[in-house]
């Protein structure tokens, strides 16, 4: 018995050998018996450059050992930009700032290894405002930024807490401000909105506030993305009698319901004052209204009767709610002009006869169905206007749409690459007829296209996006252009930016400076951590 156990074991410890020798030739090779051999270059990430921010031109010293047998052929870069080098030694190396050069980390390359080395900041003509006083932001996207007449300003978006005042008490979707960012407790939103809104307006003494909702503060339905507020943020409501059928006697109740009784059935992207009412767009079908005196026959609650009439992305409102049918409708079939056969945005202005021009882009191919080329104009009263002719359009759909008063100029972003036939490469200034401008000429992109763009008064253009190099230079997804498209020297310091901006205002800062407020969804800036609402002063 014992000679079989010994035996046993034998081919137990033979297997093992067999099966170890097996994995062996399965694995094969060493998978980093060929990586690449250390340089045995080491930058400090604890001490800083010397200096630790400068202007494109600035000399820098970094501490770096190990460099001396490579310093021939060695690069160092700034945020991805080749820098002069000049001078290496045991312990360091001197490099000044490119005229490229924006904040971000510094870095060497040899052959084609890279070794990361601490940020620096290069500084420029745009700072970030020590004078805004709501250095925390917002903590979701901010849709838009509303001036008052009073001095104050309306934040809306879909955060639920702004500058940390809402940690408590969230800040549901619309805020009152200082037009330097102070909270204003004051404004009665109570609960806010329960959806996200896109805007706000004023109109016949009321706030409107249009997006993605059906409920604000205690009113937790009959709203459908639409609803006014009195001027101190509380919504506006009336008491109606209702009445329905729980049995064959009629039983009346009495409830407040909100006071703009109208809506749509999918959200609302924006919104304009226009010929005292209100113009809405979106992506919607239907135009929705409640009937409040009409008899139901639900057992179990107050409900109400809800009618709808199709009319697509874009209709008109009375004050009241009621749908005006006076603007893009067809009273024969009781329904709404069809708009656009795809997604559409749209963008409201004036002309110098003081008529509202509003312009439709996206991505759609027949309007009203005629033949479209993803971007036309409506006249005031609505119908398409001929005196803007694009001609063939964009070949892909547009982003963004911003018109600039003192130049007269679209300008338009977006995944197309021509405009009537001539390349344009994700950005195009176009005149007030359609045409192209032609002495705006976009340069080539890398990582991405603009979502973004818009023209300051000045000239300048703002540009945000997912591109990370713009005419071969490292642009991380914010950058300034001149009126012909060039990277305006000076403006083009700051850094990685994440995210996309949904408006550039023009304002000035606390101490006077010349400033923008940038508002979107966005959380890096400079290379620094900011949330979706800030303003830089821009010289």
């Amino acid at each position: 018995m014992k000679r079989i156990k010994y035996i046993l074991a034998i081919f137990f410890l033979i297997s093992l050998a067999i099966q170890s020798c097996k994995k062996e030739e399965d694995l094969g090779e060493d998978p980093y018996g060929n990586g690449k051999q250390p340089l045995g270059i080491v930058i400090s990430q604890t001490l800083a450059p010397v200096p630790a921010e400068g202007i494109v031109g600035s000399t820098v010293t970094v501490k770096v050992t190990g460099l001396m047998p490579y310093k021939d052929q060695l690069s160092f870069m700034f945020n991805g930009e080749k820098a002069e080098v000049v001078s290496v030694s045991a312990t360091e190396i001197v490099v000044k700032v490119p005229e490229a050069g924006s904040t971000g980390v510094t870095s060497i390359s040899i052959g084609d290894q890279l070794i990361v080395g601490p940020q620096f900041i290069v500084t420029g003509l745009i700072k970030t405002d020590i004078t805004w006083k709501a250095t925390a932001g917002a903590n979701g996207y901010v849709s838009q930024y509303y001036e008052m007449n009073d001095g104050r300003a309306l934040v809306v978006g879909g955060f639920n807490n702004y500058d940390n005042k809402g940690i408590v008490t969230p800040i549901n979707r619309i805020a009152r401000v200082s037009l330097d960012g102070d909270y204003d407790r004051t404004f009665r939103t109570g609960r806010g909105a329960n959806g996200q809104l896109s805007r706000v307006i004023e109109v016949g003494g009321r706030f409107v506030i249009a997006g993605g909702f059906n409920g604000y503060n205690q009113r937790t339905e009959n709203i459908s993305n639409i609803t006014t507020l009195f001027p101190n943020g509380a919504i506006d409501t009336v008491y109606i009698r209702t009445q329905r059928r729980p049995t064959l006697t009629d039983t009346i109740t009495h409830k407040w319901f909100p006071k703009f009784n109208g809506g749509t059935n999918e959200y609302i992207n924006r919104v304009y004052p226009h010929q005292g009412k209100i113009l809405v767009t979106g992506n919607f079908r239907y135009y929705v209204k409640r009937d409040y005196r009409k008899a139901n026959y639900d057992f179990s609650r107050d409900t109400v009767i809800l009618d709808s009439t199709e009319i697509r992305q874009i209709l008109r409102f009375n004050l009241d709610g009621s749908l005006d049918k006076t603007y893009r409708f067809n009273a024969a079939t009781n329904k709404g002009n069809v708009s656009g056969n795809g997604p559409i945005d749209s963008y409201m202005h004036t002309d110098a006869a003081n008529l509202e021009k509003l312009m439709v882009f996206g991505n759609f191919v027949t309007f009203d169905d005629q033949p479209a080329v993803r971007i036309l104009r409506l006249t005031a009263n609505g119908t398409i206007d001929p005196s803007f002719n694009p001609g063939s359009g964009v070949d892909n759909g547009i982003s963004s749409l911003t018109y600039n008063a003192t130049t007269k100029k679209y300008l338009i972003t977006g995944i197309f690459t021509r405009y009537n036939g001539k390349p344009v490469n994700g950005m195009a200034l176009i005149n007030e007829d359609g045409s192209l401008d032609e002495s705006f000429i976009p340069r080539s992109l890398e990582g991405g296209f603009p979502s973004f763009a818009k023209q300051l008064s000045g000239g300048l253009i703002v540009v945000s996006g997912g591109f990370r190099k713009y005419n071969n230079v490292t642009r991380n997804g914010f950058m300034v252009l001149t009126a012909a498209g060039q990277l305006a020297a000076g403006y083009n310091a700051t850094g990685p930016f994440n995210g996309g901006l949904s408006d550039v205002i023009e304002t000035k800062s606390a101490d006077g400076k010349k400033a923008l407020l940038l508002i979107g969804n966005f959380n890096r800036f400079d290379n620094q951590p900011v949330n979706n609402i800030m303003r830089v002063t821009i010289e």
